[in-house]
């Protein structure tokens, strides 16, 4: 019998959770996004980089290897409470990230999206952000279809120091 050995995961399983229903580790702040971003860790926090109105990080859930957010730093649910400047800052982020990602990664295609408020999917509605989603043909496998589990191939802060040095 072949096995998955993944031992990075258990990091994953020990992280107390909000509640019973929550797969989002607890917050100091009540929001992961602010934790993160007033952290002075960025490797521990994931954060690819920090721009003037916005950052991006790794989604320590991801849908995908490389799978990254992109966040104001203004803790809004509203894309309207954007200013013009932290609105261009966050699709400049974007298209640099797209570009790290291609570099590291070499992704066939991207999801790209923002879901807004809790009954659009957002799992996290207060911080809105937009994911970026890296897409291979063939990346859905039986194990998300029969195991509910997603299998990456390297560690999340593998990955973050790998973007980050291609990321200028």
């Amino acid at each position: 019998m072949d096995r998955l050995y993944a031992p990075w995961r258990m990091a994953y399983i020990e992280q107390p959770q909000k509640d019973s229903r929550s797969a989002l580790p607890q917050s100091r702040t009540g929001c992961v996004f602010c934790d993160a971003v007033a952290s002075s860790d960025d490797l521990g926090s994931l954060i690819v980089h920090r721009g003037k109105a916005a950052f991006v990080l790794l989604n320590l859930f991801p849908y995908n290897s490389g799978h990254l957010l992109v966040v104001p730093y203004l803790h809004t649910a509203q894309l309207s409470d954007l200013d013009d400047d932290a609105s261009l800052e966050l699709w400049t982020l974007t298209k640099r990230a797209q570009k790290a990602l291609e570099s590291v990664m070499h992704p066939e295609g991207y999801n790209l999206g923002m879901n807004l408020g809790t009954v659009s999917g957002a799992g996290i509605a207060d911080h809105l952000h937009l994911h970026i989603v890296p897409r291979w043909n063939g990346d859905t496998n039986f194990m998300p279809v029969l195991a509910d589990i997603k299998v990456l191939p390297d560690a999340l802060e593998n990955t973050c120091r790998k973007l980050r040095a291609v990321w200028e």
